[in-house]
């Protein structure tokens, strides 16, 4: 009785190591090349895969920028931000967004919201909150400004609202140009 268990020990452990070489073979063997480029464009994007862009999703997205079929200013989540961190690694100018309008979140009117839950479903994000039935709302801090929740909302109960300034994000606005000369003393 005791051989049968050995013996079951023993072939099972080599047929685990001829299948460890035989996929470490594989690997090696049929290991496909990543081009880096892809690789730094993704990571600059926000990879919430929104769909906003028009690509399955952010790799995707990277790839079509990276073999030059895709422009640089389709991520609206993003922003102009993630825009300008695109032209420095691709090497070329930067483009408006969209109509930047600033930050934006999503708001639901929940007077008029039916509890359907397509808003929900559709958030990448998982950014908007409640129960079959009942009224939605959304999480200000999560939401990525996609947009995604407004086209499935039957009653069209939901809007992009921009976000207000507050003491703890609100940041000085850049100059136009260089600084005036001051005179010069006599």
């Amino acid at each position: 009785m005791l051989w049968i268990i050995v013996i079951a020990v023993v072939s099972m452990s080599v047929l685990s190591l001829l299948a460890g070489i035989g996929l470490g073979i594989a690997a090696k063997r049929f290991h496909v090349e990543e081009d880096p480029l892809v690789d730094k464009l993704n990571s600059v994007l926000p990879a919430i895969n929104c769909g906003n862009c028009g690509f399955a999703g952010c790799h995707p997205y990277a790839e079509a920028m990276s073999a030059g079929t895709a422009e640089i200013n389709l991520c609206v989540p993003g922003g102009v931000r993630t825009m300008e961190e695109l032209a420095v690694l691709l090497g070329v100018e930067p483009k408006p967004v969209g109509a930047d309008l600033g930050p934006r979140v999503a708001f639901i009117n929940e007077a008029l919201c039916i509890g359907c839950t397509a808003c929900v479903k559709a958030c990448p994000v998982d950014a908007i909150v409640g129960a079959n039935k009942q009224s939605h709302t959304v999480i200000a801090n999560e939401c990525t400004n996609c947009d995604a929740c407004i086209k499935p909302c039957p009653v069209s109960c939901i809007e992009m609202v921009p976000v207000a300034a507050t003491v703890y994000d609100w940041k000085w606005q850049k100059p136009a140009g260089p600084a005036p000369a001051l005179p010069a003393a006599a």
